[in-house]
């Protein structure tokens, strides 16, 4: 009875108007926005099992933190796959895969009985599972959204944000009751019966298909880039080198912040909830940021929030006794919050800035930026604590390289579709 009242309300949402209250885009929000809860929090509380498997296995904090960075680049690498099936086969296919992968990937890690076993069940299966989600969810939800975008993509993308606030918490407290191997298998599980059936409800967006109407403009004739194309201008290195530097900060920071806490004396729960803590956040962060975007423009907005996850910094590169946890909380909810509104921003503009046609092998080989930077994050923080014995240089060089890289947001060049011609049109001299 209750299934049945859920796909007739599921059914409801036909419309194929954007300005419809009951647009079937907002399923398909809803829907990847779950995806990516399960997805992201999987594989974004890494750092909740990394002691655990630094231990179980005797690795260093460089060969952990590797078994990390490889499931992040494999991940790049699948992600432009998939953009490149995305845009001929359409996402229900290939979200129902990346799901199955997932959980066999989690199931298979709880039986992992040596350092290279995790390099294949965690690394590899898990890069098939998690790495195509990004490039899908944000490539769908631009399909099926044009003057909504900003919101639908934070909505969306809000998903990064949720999941690690709700998965690491369950991670750990599964560590501590039984151990790690228990916790894989039980979240494994629930990526499978979460992550497939969510699939069922996704389908291609009006634009995708061969028929034009007055609310949804076939954008295919001009202003469309194909990868060649896109790969052929100043905006497009601009954005991967703004992804690689990003991600190496956040990968960075994200890997490391728990291990951190508990060498400085915190509990491995009370760790857990920094990262919760900031994961959460990001949330807020995403939807405020967006807002305010769409009043002071994309760019001032991105190059705000990545100066204010630099000040943010301030409270790692100068420890804090153990027993003050407010500069760690304090911390967590300033890099959460403005860390979560750098996407949304600049992710929204894509579709204006490259077009609709090829966007999901586009974003794919953009995010290829973002998993390299995000893999040499990872293993850079465990090289250095394993070199210097501590975390301050590391944290150090992510303040550095946020501030570049807001220098590099200045420099992007946007089109008369996007922030400019937002901007333009607000100003009374435009």
């Amino acid at each position: 009875m209750t299934s049945r009242f859920s796909w007739n309300f599921v059914g409801r949402f036909n419309s194929a108007d954007e300005n419809e209250p009951y647009y079937y885009g907002w399923v398909v929000v809803v829907a990847l926005l779950v995806i990516g809860v399960v997805s992201f929090g999987v594989s974004l509380s890494f750092g909740v099992f990394f002691k655990p498997l630094l231990e179980g296995f005797d690795l260093t904090r460089t060969l952990t933190a590797g078994i990390y960075s490889a499931y992040i680049l494999l991940g790049s690498l699948f992600g432009v796959f998939s953009g490149w099936a995305l845009d001929r086969y359409g996402a229900r296919m290939i979200v129902m895969l990346t799901g199955c992968f997932t959980g066999l990937s989690l199931i298979m890690t709880s039986r992992a009985s040596a350092p290279w076993h995790l390099l294949v069940t965690y690394s590899l299966l898990l890069a098939i599972g998690v790495g195509p989600v990004y490039t899908i969810m944000m490539s769908a939800v631009s399909r099926w959204f044009t003057r909504r975008r900003v919101l639908a993509v934070g909505i969306v993308g809000s998903g990064m944000g949720i999941g690690p606030m709700l998965m690491a918490p369950l991670a750990a407290w599964l560590i501590a009751r039984y151990d790690w191997r228990i916790s894989f298998l039980v979240i494994g599980i629930i990526a499978l019966v979460t992550i497939v059936p969510c699939a069922l409800l996704l389908k291609k967006a009006p634009i995708e298909v061969p028929v034009v109407t007055p609310e949804q403009p076939n954008n295919s004739i001009q202003g469309e880039f194909s990868i060649q194309e896109a790969a052929r201008t100043r905006n497009f290195w601009l954005l991967f080198a703004i992804w690689f530097f990003l991600a190496c900060s956040l990968s960075l920071i994200m890997t490391h912040i728990v291990p951190y806490a508990i060498d400085s004396g915190v509990t491995p729960t009370r760790a857990a909830f920094i990262l919760s803590l900031a994961s959460g956040i990001s949330v807020l962060g995403r939807l405020l940021v967006g807002k305010v975007s769409d009043n002071i423009g994309r760019k001032p907005a991105a190059v705000g929030s990545v100066l204010l996850v630099a000040g943010a910094m301030v409270f790692l590169v100068r420890p804090l006794p153990p027993s003050n946890l407010l500069g760690l909380y304090l911390f967590a909810v300033i890099f959460g919050l403005f860390s979560g509104g750098i996407d949304p921003p600049i992710v929204a503009q894509f579709g204006d800035i490259f077009g609709l046609r090829h966007i999901g092998v586009i974003i794919g080989v953009l995010n290829l930026g973002w998993g390299a930077g995000a893999a040499l994050g990872s293993a850079l923080g465990g090289y250095i604590f394993d070199i210097s014995g501590s975390y301050i240089p590391a944290f150090l060089f992510v303040l550095v390289v946020l501030l570049m890289t807001a220098g590099l947001i200045l420099l992007l060049r946007m089109p008369a579709t996007g922030w400019d011609r937002q901007r333009g049109a607000a100003s009374p001299s435009a």
